[in-house]
């Protein structure tokens, strides 16, 4: 039933991823905090504010110098923020393969963009042609001339297997532009170890053809110097000569696993990155030798992957073929041997992480946490670069390095001593919980830019955007924010607007409100506005204090169409199944502007889906798709499949409906098609081979095959009322769930899109462990032989409580308790609402003593007054007279 819980939860959302060898001497310019005590700064005088939300993978960012921001999105969109209006456009639209983690990465402005207007971006190309390109572009007037493209470079990749695709640009103040490029290689069939599968048929499970080839982009940091006509030179100082002959002369750093993110000192021009670690078996000092690492790159060199980790800890050499581990590479000596390599043998010497840390707690940096990790590196901040900058940070971060972590949504500020060696880190603003950051910069102004990816993998997160973060020392900004009720309908729409959740942390100012509604103007803290016309209206609010400080939110109205209306009525109890019940329905939808509804077009479906995939997939598709598939979409979207395939028309090979429809009446198609996505092939429609997919699991291929077909079955059209038998259940235990779902797009109006509504019901069973409360104060005993493997709830007191959520009564007429009397006993009451809420029923429980954990179990029934909605229920424990433990109770079951 915890299960159940979370994706019940899930569809109430779903519907409403190094030091350097020698150590240079440098100019003391640095913070030393051993030598010098600078007061830590107020947290409160840092004011973030959010300027963009809801985009759909953001990858990057760049900041404009007029402040306007470009971001871009991974499945290849270009937004613009225009900094004046406060608005949000598309620019462009990439056409990339945005496959297993490709797409759209990495943008940056030249340093040169007030003159030269020239903007790079980092992405994989659509097509059949396995590559990623470097590319420039001109910006002009907030748009991007398409006729101005540069390719500066050609990046080969594989795309059959997951993941590292990296694809950060930046640039250093000599004007060198650096790209990280990830490994690109199969991460998953390493057998606990590191990728290093030199068997035949395996090359793209051995890294050491990629990250540790000199002859290979992939799993690096590359330097250049763009030039004016669209190339590139080489700088001096790379890793490699110039003329090509130990390795590509762009490569700066080599040995890299996923170099996320990065920056370049703008003092010492070291190279700080975020390299996202593997996941093994071996031990290491901290646990497995799976770290993520901040690295640090004085000059340019090796830096350990595939054979390093840490501080240089060594992978045994394992034989994927006789499943024996040998002893590993030498540190100061690393030999590439692997017949896949086609570069130097003899690389230099590995350079250790500058800070490193697995997935458990770490003894030599506790202030990292522990869980899953993604690090990432900021930028390097120095006062004296910001002198008249409005928004500069104090001088006590003067010379810290910023890092941040995607997963566990911290920022530390790093402080170095005047060699550049690590001294300590800090939480920075820990009370800003940014959903998974992405990238980090400072802004001319002195303002720090962060760009978050929100909450969920591969989709448009309400919780994503950009937030900029001001500091003052005097005066400081108030924080704008906006609330406002509907943000669609019908022409005359009338907004209730408020901003009185705004404040300011000065605690003498008083604030003033400004709306900007389109191209009228309104004041006031709370406003009401009403839209005569249809259109798509900005609404911008400002506040302001009296010493001239401003801050702004913004939001947008669409007037011309109001969402439908749908709502699922039944006469049965919405909460449980029962065996030999019914369930009744009826669909009821309205909608203004379409009037008469077609049923044609409401999309009904009622399933029971088990535990798992298909029931989490079915629970966050709204009832758009075919329910037995919806876990399966994922699958395929984590695949190849979708650079060469489209749902409806026809791309490198044939849209995913036609193929369906040719396999439609064949007998065995889902066999044969399952056999075509693993073995691959050519032939059947045109000259381009199918790729093979030999690693993927039969089951996976016959899933994702059934998916495709699915396509072809046209779906039996359910009644907008009915009376369900619900027997699917019977023999599978208490492992699924009846799912009704219903959806209706309507047909757009006046310019506005088209709007949906959808609504569920979830049947469960009605048997529910006490121990899976959603909140409570009670002990849980873990099933073990001890108890007879059975779980319950125990250490239950006098004033204890247990609440379950949104449970529906109507027809329950008593809960049935598994009790068992183990203690001074007493009374069990069910409440309404609250611990104190309206009484619904009690039933008494004796006093007793057990000495076997495993027996004395037996089952009471605690009436239930004619309740009918849905209800959060408190399952209160009493029993003044006594101070000890009173009884424990292992399940309890609603009853019709």
């Amino acid at each position: 039933m915890k299960k159940l819980r979370y994706y019940i939860g899930l569809l109430a959302v779903g519907t409403a991823c190094l030091a350097s060898v020698s150590r240079p001497e440098l100019p003391l310019f640095r913070a030393v905090t051993d030598s010098v005590s600078i007061k830590i700064p107020d947290s409160s005088r840092f004011t973030a504010m959010t300027l963009i939300s809801g985009l759909d993978e953001p990858m990057g960012m760049t900041i404009l110098p007029n402040y306007d921001i470009v971001v871009a999105e991974r499945k290849g969109a270009v937004r613009y923020f225009n900094n004046t209006t406060k608005e949000l456009s598309t620019i462009a639209q990439f056409n990339v393969f945005s496959g297993i983690e490709d797409g759209l990465l990495g943008v940056a402005t030249d340093p040169d963009f007030k003159n030269n207007n020239w903007i790079y971006f980092y992405y994989g190309v659509a097509g059949d042609k396995n590559i990623s390109n470097l590319a420039r572009f001109e910006l002009k007037d907030h748009n991007l001339i398409q006729s101005s493209k540069k390719v500066l470079l050609e990046v080969p990749t594989q795309r059959k297997y997951c993941c590292h695709s990296a694809g950060y640009i930046t640039f250093d103040p000599d004007g060198l532009l650096y790209l990280s490029i990830g490994d690109n290689t199969n991460a998953e069939e390493i057998e606990g170890h590191n990728p290093t599968d030199e068997r035949p048929g395996h090359e793209l499970a051995d890294d050491q053809g990629a990250t540790a080839n000199s002859n290979d982009f992939r799993g690096k940091i590359l330097r250049i110097r763009p030039l004016a006509d669209g190339t590139y030179s080489i700088p001096d100082g790379n890793l490699f000569p110039k003329d090509g002959s130990l390795g590509k002369p762009e490569i700066y750093v080599m040995g890299l696993r996923n170099p996320f993110r990065m920056s370049v000192d703008p003092k010492t021009k070291y190279v700080y990155w975020g390299d996202v670690g593997p996941d093994t078996e071996i031990k290491a000092s901290e646990g497995k030798l799976s770290y993520d690492e901040i690295n640090q790159a004085r000059k340019p060199g090796f830096f350990g992957y595939p054979y390093f980790l840490g501080d240089n800890e060594v992978f045994p050499d394992y034989n994927f073929e006789t499943k024996q581990e040998g002893p590993g590479k030498d540190p100061l000596h690393p030999i590439n041997d692997s017949p896949n390599n086609t570069g130097l043998k003899n690389l230099p010497p590995a350079q250790p992480a500058f800070i490193w840390y697995g997935k458990g707690p770490s003894k030599k940096w506790p202030e990292v946490g522990k869980g899953a990790a993604s690090a990432m590196a900021g930028p390097v901040y120095y006062s004296d670069l910001y002198r008249k900058a409005p928004y500069k940070l104090p001088d006590y971060y003067n010379g810290k390095l910023f890092i941040f972590e995607w997963v566990r949504k911290w920022i530390m500020a790093v402080t170095m001593d005047s060699e550049g060696n690590y001294v300590s880190m800090e939480p920075f603003m820990p009370q800003l919980k940014v959903v998974a950051p992405m990238d980090m910069q400072i802004a001319p102004d002195g303002a720090v830019y962060l760009l978050a990816y929100g909450t969920n993998w591969f989709a448009r997160n309400t919780d994503s955007g950009i937030i900029r973060i001001e500091y003052s020392e005097g005066n400081r900004n108030p924080v704008a924010a906006l609330k406002v009720g509907k943000t669609m309908g019908a022409a005359p729409f009338t907004v209730e607007l408020s901003a009185n959740a705004s404040k300011d942390y000065d605690a003498d100012d008083r604030l003033s409100y400004e709306w900007k509604i389109g191209d009228k103007k309104a004041a006031g803290q709370d406003i009401r506005h009403t839209f005569t016309k249809p259109g798509i209206y900005n609404v911008v609010l400002t506040v302001s204090d009296q010493n001239g400080g401003k801050g702004t939110a913004t939001t947008q109205i669409k007037v011309g169409n109001t969402p439908p209306d749908l709502t699922i009525v039944t006469k049965a109890n919405r909460s449980f199944y029962w065996d030999n019940s019914e369930f009744d329905y009826q669909i009821k939808i309205s909608d203004k502007e379409d009037g008469k509804i077609d049923p044609q077009k409401v999309n009904v479906s009622f399933n029971y889906l088990t535990f798992g995939k298909d029931l989490a997939g079915a629970l966050s598709s709204g009832g758009e798709n075919d329910l037995r598939f919806s876990g399966t979409e994922k699958l395929y979207a984590s695949l190849d499949c979708k650079s060469c395939h489209t749902m409806e028309t026809k791309s490198v090979g044939p849209a995913l409906k036609e193929i369906a429809k040719k396999y439609k009446d064949r007998e065995g198609s889902d066999i044969l098609l399952a056999r075509k996505i693993i073995t691959g092939g050519s032939g059947n429609w045109g000259t381009y081979p199918m790729p093979p997919h030999a690693d993927l699991p039969e089951k996976d291929a016959k899933e994702i095959a059934g998916y495709i077909l699915s396509m072809g079955q046209k779906a039996g059209k359910m009644p907008l009322s009915s009376v369900m038998k619900l027997t699917e259940h019977e023999g599978k235990g208490n492992e699924g769930a009846y799912v009704l779902q219903a959806s209706y797009m309507d047909k757009g109006a006046n310019g506005i899109e088209p709007l949906k509504a959808s609504s569920y019901v979830v049947l469960r069973n009605p048997l529910i462990q006490l121990e899976d409360y959603q909140e409570g104060n009670v002990g849980v005993v873990i099933a073990t032989q001890n108890t007879g493997f059975i779980s319950h709830i125990a250490n239950i007191t006098d004033g204890k409580y247990t609440r379950f959520n949104a449970i529906d009564l109507n027809h329950i007429k008593s809960v049935r308790l598994r009790i068992q009397e183990q203690g001074a006993g007493g009374t069990v009451e069910l409440r309404n609402g609250a611990k104190d809420g309206p009484l619904l029923g009690k039933t008494e429980i004796a006093a007793g003593q057990t000495e076997d954990p495993k027996t004395g179990w037996k089952e009471i029934d605690l009436p239930v007054s004619p309740t009918t909605g849905m209800h959060d229920l408190y399952f209160v424990f009493k029993n003044p007279n006594s101070k000890r433990a009173l009884f424990h109770i292992d399940w309890m079951y609603f009853e019709k």
